[in-house]
């Protein structure tokens, strides 16, 4: 007596049409909730405005080479010496009382 192994073969997997409607409803909720982040968090970028720079107010025996050292400590003091310079087209390092200096970044 031969055995036989009687297996059922099942269906693929098929959506109806209310299922295919289904997905393609979810699928466009998944995009257009992706692309409302996106929009807004690039929105978000473009509406902030620039903040005013940081300043400092030179005093009497005030040197560049102090103002430097004391605003930016991390930095090598000639780099902020140089970036301070620069950013406030000076020529030397001459100051003057009273004079404003913008601050590099951090």
């Amino acid at each position: 007596m031969v055995a036989h192994d009687i297996r059922q073969v099942e269906p693929p997997l098929r959506l109806t049409r209310r299922g295919r409607a289904v997905v393609l409803v979810l699928l466009v909720l998944v995009a257009s909730l992706a692309s409302a982040v996106l929009f807004t968090t690039a929105s978000r970028a473009d509406d902030q405005p620039a903040s005013a720079p940081p300043t400092i107010t030179v005093e009497q025996g005030d040197t560049l080479w102090d103002i430097a050292t004391r605003v930016r400590p991390r930095w090598d003091g000639r780099d902020a010496v140089a970036e301070i310079r620069r950013i406030n087209h000076l020529d030397d390092s001459t100051l003057t009382p009273g004079q404003t200096l913008i601050l590099p970044r951090t």
